[in-house]
């Protein structure tokens, strides 16, 4: 008798199977599909219309044809009167639209008398017809413009319902009511996306603030302790030399932690709206380049006229001060100059910043809006911003629902114009 095999070793269930690993299954999403217990009867849109027009054509077919029949009677019994009578062996005329002369013949005169009592009653009857049509067609346009008004009233409330959501109020729904048709599943797909866009952007705000707690806590600590260490009056000059290049190190990450997380908030469009002045945010803006104006030889001038919008303070101040700050650091050597002004052109608030400098070519103005993009390595140096200053100009007119043009200066420089709507 021989034994049993033994059995076969158990894989531990975090071994991973032999081969490549096959990548995972990728996500799908299809909108649920309504069911109805009678398919064949479900109140689809095709069939709607079809039973509303149809029944239209067929009841101002049968009211047309009753009026042409009561048309028809009477200019009948209009045709067919006779002429003429006899009185006491005497003809007499009794129509008004025939002549009987003296010694004619009664038997022609009746035969057209009778024929033109039928044209005049065809031609009546052909008028009555055509005023009773276009009576109808009327009242057919104002009937099936009111109930296509109807029809079309979910379309209606969905579009307003997508504008509001271009406006960041993802909080709101079609919830469509009515009945099981096209219309009622276009909005009920609309709301799950909705949904899915509401969870996907509450994910990145709740990464902002994670990633901004989460980033500036150990660049606040290097700092502390970097200014620490710099104040030892012990520490060797080698020491004080490499502690000032990592603060300034710190000091850069810390800029571009800041922008970054500035220019992922401003994607969105702005909800909460408050009255702001952009002469006074301009003001704010030049004051605190002032200094570095002064250092750098640009004198700082323009005229800054009252101009106010719904948006967010902060976030317009930034734009202002990243655009004098630009226009300060890529100024001319010598004799510099910048231009901040602000004023009210055709319904927009507009602030405009022009400063001298270096030549910039055309074909390189846009890629000065994008995220650590340099017109050239001399604008590069580690004293001149971290490369996100243009990005979040734009990022901020676009959520308040503006826009940002650069167009460079012949003499050299540029001329930065942002528009906001009042």
């Amino acid at each position: 008798m021989t034994s049993p095999p033994p059995p076969a070793p158990q894989r531990p269930p975090y071994a991973r199977p032999a081969g490549p690993p096959s990548a995972p299954p990728r996500p799908t999403w299809d909108p649920p599909v309504p069911s109805s217990p009678f398919p064949g009867l479900r109140p689809t849109i095709r069939i709607r219309l079809t039973l509303l027009y149809g029944g239209m054509f067929l009841i101002a077919g049968m009211v047309l044809l009753t009026i042409i029949y009561l048309l028809a009677a009477q200019a009948l019994e209009d045709g067919a009167a006779l002429p003429v009578r006899v009185v006491e062996g005497q003809v007499q005329l009794t129509s008004d639209v025939c002549d009987f002369p003296y010694g004619a013949d009664v038997n022609e005169v009746v035969r057209q008398c009778l024929a033109l009592q039928r044209q005049l009653a065809l031609d009546a009857l052909l008028k009555n017809s055509l005023l009773a049509l276009l009576g109808l067609a009327v009242v057919a346009f104002a009937f099936g413009y009111v109930m296509a008004g109807r029809v079309l009233a979910p379309l209606g409330r969905i579009t307003r319902t997508a504008r509001q959501v271009a406006g960041s109020d993802l909080h709101r729904r079609i919830e469509l009511e009515g009945p099981d048709d096209e219309l009622r599943e276009l909005a009920d797909t609309f709301d799950d996306m909705l949904d899915r866009l509401d969870r996907a952007f509450t994910a990145q705000q709740r990464f902002v603030a994670n990633a901004s707690h989460e980033l500036r806590t150990p660049l606040a600590i290097n700092r502390t302790l970097l200014e620490v260490q710099l104040a030892d009056p012990d520490a060797s000059p080698e020491v004080q030399q490499l502690g000032k290049t990592l603060l300034a190190t710190n000091e850069r990450s810390e800029q571009l932690v800041e922008g970054l997380l500035l220019l992922a908030r401003s994607e969105n469009e702005i909800v909460d709206r408050k009255p702001v002045d952009l002469a006074e945010v301009a003001a704010r803006a030049v004051e605190q380049a002032r200094d570095e104006a002064a250092k750098n030889g640009v004198e700082l001038r323009g005229t800054r006229r009252p101009a106010s919008l719904q948006g967010n303070g902060v976030l317009l101040e930034r734009v202002a001060l990243n655009l004098v700050q630009n226009a300060v650091r890529y100024n001319a050597p010598e004799d510099g100059w910048v231009v901040v002004s602000t004023d009210v052109e055709h319904g927009q608030a507009v602030l405009t910043v022009e400063n001298t400098g270096p030549q910039v070519p055309a074909y390189e103005v846009d890629n000065l809006f994008e995220p650590f993009r340099r017109l050239r390595t001399e604008r590069t140096g580690s004293d001149k911003g971290v490369g996100l200053g243009l990005s979040i100009v734009r990022s901020v007119a676009r959520a308040h629902g503006g826009s940002v043009t650069a167009t460079p200066r012949a003499e050299g420089g540029l001329l930065m114009r942002v528009a906001f709507p009042v």
